[in-house]
C-alpha cells in the first residue's frame, strides 16, 4: 500500500535519508563490513557511496540554469545500469575511496554531514527552478525525487544482509513505485508492495517464475533501472 499523504519532494529526501541514517547509526564496526545487496560492496562502501550521492545532489541544488529540462523524475533512469564497464568502474572506485575511513564512526559521520546539508538544501530550494547534474537538466523536483528513490533503492541494499534492520521510509517507496509505473506505463499486479515492486523492478529480486508467466512478454522488460 502506498502512503495516502502526498509529501513534498524535499520530505521525501529528507525522510529517506533520515531512514538510511538510522540503520547507520545502529551498526558497529563489525557490521560495517557486511556485504550488501550492492554487488562487491560491504556497508561501508555503499555508506561512502551515499555520502557521495548526497554531495552530488547538493552540488546539483547549487548548480542552476535556465536551459530546458531534458529529463525527468522518471525519464532520468532511463540510462542507468546499460553500461556495465562504468558499473564496474564505479564499484572500484567506491571502495578505495571507502578503505580511506578506517574508523566506521568517521565514515557514517561522513553520511549524517553531507545528508544533512543536502536535506537543509532541499528544504530551501525553489522547486520550480532547474538544475544541471551528470551532463542533464532537470527541474529542482525531478532532481529531489531522484535522490529519493536513490536512497530508498539503496536502503534495501543495505539491510540485504542485516537481520532485524528497519526497512526504508515508506513514502520513500511510494516515490520508486510511482517512478517504475511512470516507466513501465502500466500498473503493478495487485499482490505486489511497493517494496517487492521496488526490488523486482530494480532488479534487486528476480521475477518470481508464476508472476513471469502471468505478465508474459512485459516480463522481459524488467528490471525496469538498475
Amino acid at each position: 500500500m502506498t502512503s495516502r499523504n502526498t509529501p513534498t519532494r524535499a520530505d521525501l529526501v529528507r525522510d529517506a535519508c533520515t531512514a538510511f541514517a538510522a540503520v547507520l547509526d545502529g551498526l558497529g564496526d563489525d557490521d560495517s563490513w557486511a556485504p550488501t545487496g550492492c554487488r562487491g560492496w560491504s556497508v561501508r562502501d555503499l555508506a561512502h557511496h551515499c555520502a557521495a550521492d548526497a554531495v552530488r545532489g547538493l552540488v546539483a541544488l547549487h548548480t542552476p540554469t535556465t536551459a530546458r529540462p531534458d529529463r525527468d523524475a522518471a525519464t532520468y533512469w532511463a540510462d542507468r545500469g546499460v553500461d556495465p564497464a562504468a558499473a564496474a568502474e564505479d564499484r572500484r572506485r567506491t571502495r578505495a575511496a571507502a578503505s580511506l575511513y578506517p574508523d566506521w564512526e568517521e565514515l557514517r559521520g561522513h553520511y549524517r554531514e553531507s545528508a544533512r546539508a543536502l536535506v537543509h538544501a532541499a528544504e530551501r530550494c525553489r522547486p520550480g527552478g532547474t538544475v544541471r547534474t551528470q551532463g542533464h537538466v532537470l527541474r529542482v523536483d525531478d532532481l529531489l525525487s531522484t535522490l529519493a528513490v536513490e536512497a530508498t533503492v539503496h536502503h534495501l541494499d543495505l539491510i540485504e544482509h542485516l537481520e532485524g534492520c528497519p526497512g526504508p521510509a515508506v513514502d520513500g517507496l511510494a516515490e520508486v513505485r510511482r517512478v517504475l509505473i511512470d516507466l513501465w506505463e502500466r500498473e503493478p499486479p495487485e499482490h505486489w508492495s511497493d517494496e517487492h515492486f521496488a526490488r523486482v523492478g530494480t532488479g534487486r529480486a528476480a521475477l518470481p517464475a508464476q508472476d513471469r508467466a502471468h505478465l508474459g512478454p512485459e516480463a522481459d522488460l524488467f528490471p525496469l533501472f538498475s
